[in-house]
């Protein structure tokens, strides 16, 4: 890795950073979504990734289940089993805040589904009840996988990195979300995460 890289990675790997990136990327998104149209540039990507073969499905469904509720006691059950009990806390207390937070932000926000801002949108299994944004698997699957990368092996590490940007499009393929849902989903999950380790270092710092 390059100096560049290592200190970008020293950079990101600093909570308050992700916490204050978070913050930014949520805001930001929330201000550019509107409520009854789509910017041709957003609309340009959904459809793009929205129009991908059908024969993508099962692969992309898979993928969808790392950013599902589900995801979180599953995830932190795992930890748990290897003997990490403080990674645990930190997914099942990630998770499902990630998870919560997402239902408080779609009311505030109140964007509706991409079905009906954009004639054409291909929905591709279980149609997706509720508002659009922002994305609770987008939220999920990040505040998870930030918080389980240190831990993680070479190997692991890879395929979690390889993971966890799919969620997000698969949510767009199924027709689930606009792209500007994923980002302030993702925005959302690095936030939490990051929140979550500053509140469990502050108590497990000196007295």
């Amino acid at each position: 890795m390059t100096r560049s890289g290592r200190g970008f990675a020293e950079v990101l790997g600093e909570p308050r950073t992700r916490l204050g990136l978070g913050i930014g990327g949520l805001l930001g998104t929330a201000v550019a979504v509107r409520r009854d149209r789509v910017g041709p540039r957003e609309a340009r990507v959904f459809l793009a990734v929205n129009g991908l073969p059908d024969a993508l499905y099962p692969a992309a469904w898979v993928v969808m289940q790392a950013g599902a509720f589900g995801a979180v006691p599953a995830a932190s059950a795992s930890a748990w089993l290897t003997g990490d009990r403080v990674l645990a806390g930190r997914l099942l207390a990630g998770g499902t805040a990630a998870w919560a937070l997402s239902k408080l932000v779609k009311q505030a926000v109140r964007r509706p589904r991409p079905a009906a801002l954009l004639p054409g949108t291909r929905g591709r299994g279980r149609d997706a009840a509720g508002l659009g944004y922002l994305s609770g698997h987008a939220a999920v699957a990040i505040a998870l996988g930030a918080a389980a990368l240190p831990r993680l092996g070479p190997a692991g590490r890879a395929l979690a990195l390889s993971v966890i940007p799919l969620v997000g499009l698969t949510r767009v393929y199924v027709g689930a979300h606009l792209p500007l849902d994923v980002a302030g989903g993702a925005a959302l999950g690095l936030a939490v995460e990051a929140a979550a380790e500053l509140v469990l270092a502050g108590r497990s710092g000196p007295e």
